[in-house]
Formats: structure tokens, sequence, C-alpha cells
């Protein structure tokens, strides 16, 4: 059975467990950019907000990420489209496998939807061909791959790197 909820502050070592070994993962297939460590304090107040998410799997957490409704660093003058944008998909890899970026845009069209949002965006740092074709595959249309103008206070794997951008539209 598939459940997907908010992540709670009991689920914090969790998470951060998973960005652990994404980062390996990551580093193990030479991917064109490696997570930097993100800040506790960050995810803290992504779950105390509501936007911190899980989805569990026969009682496990097998995927973990965070949505906002403002995006304006990443997306640019596009942030101004209502959209829902997720960020740092990472799957517990005893899950990997298992179509859960499926599973998670089943759930994300209505709920997109329910906050009257035209698109659901992500967007990965790096030409990862795997990921495209992955978010591909869950009908996102890739949009192309260019450089931020700026990065604020965006994690430092934005930093000078190549973002690649997707898009769903929510009919």
């Amino acid at each position: 059975m598939v459940k997907i909820l908010n992540s709670e502050l009991n689920d914090l070592d969790e998470i951060f467990r998973f960005y652990e070994l994404a980062t390996q993962h990551m580093i193990k297939i030479n991917a064109p950019v490696v997570w930097p460590a993100f800040s506790r304090e960050m995810v803290i107040n992504e779950i105390k907000e509501g936007r911190q998410w899980k989805l569990e799997k026969d009682g496990q957490i097998a995927c973990v990420w965070a949505t906002t409704f403002d995006d304006p660093l990443i997306w640019e003058e596009r942030n101004e489209d209502p959209s829902v944008y997720i960020h740092r998909i990472t799957t517990n890899p005893a899950f990997r496998g298992q179509n859960l970026v499926q599973r998670l845009m089943e759930w994300a069209k209505p709920f997109a939807e329910r906050q009257n949002k035209k698109y659901i965006r992500l967007d990965t740092c790096g030409r990862n061909d795997r990921l495209i074709k992955l978010y591909q595959k869950a009908g996102f249309d890739f949009l192309g791959i260019w450089k931020l103008k700026e990065y604020g206070d965006l994690p430092a794997h934005y930093q000078d790197a190549e973002v690649c951008f997707f898009e769903m539209k929510i009919s």
C-alpha cells in the first residue's frame, strides 16, 4: 500500500540519510553535479510549513521531496506562471526502479489542481540523460538547459551549473 503524507520532524534523520545516500550514488555514477550538504534548518522549515513530503510504501519511507509555489531564482520570469515546484526527489535505494516518480506525479497533478496551479515544474543540475529520460517518462516536457542569472541563497550545487528544466501542464 502506498501513502503520500507530509513529512514530520521525526522523519528528519531519515530524510538526511536519503540525501546522503543520493549524494553517494551521484558520486558513484559520476553524475555531472553532486548535491552539497543541505541545511537542516531549511528542511525543518519545509516540514513546519507543510512543504516536505514522503511516500510510504508498506510502512516504510520510500521517497521524499519538497514543494514550493514560488521559485524566482531558478525559474526567473517563468515564476509568474501559477506552478508547483518540486525539489530534491530522493528515493530510498531499497525502492529504486519501482516507478515512484510516476506515483509522485499521480499525487502532484490533483495537488496542483487543488492549489489552482497550471504547471508542475522541476529542475536538476547538470546534464543527466538518465534523469531527463526518467522525468520525460513521468510525463514532463524537457524545456532545455541553461545557467541561472542569479544564485541568491540557493544551495551550492546551482552555482555556475547548467540546469535542466522540466514542466508538466495541468489540463
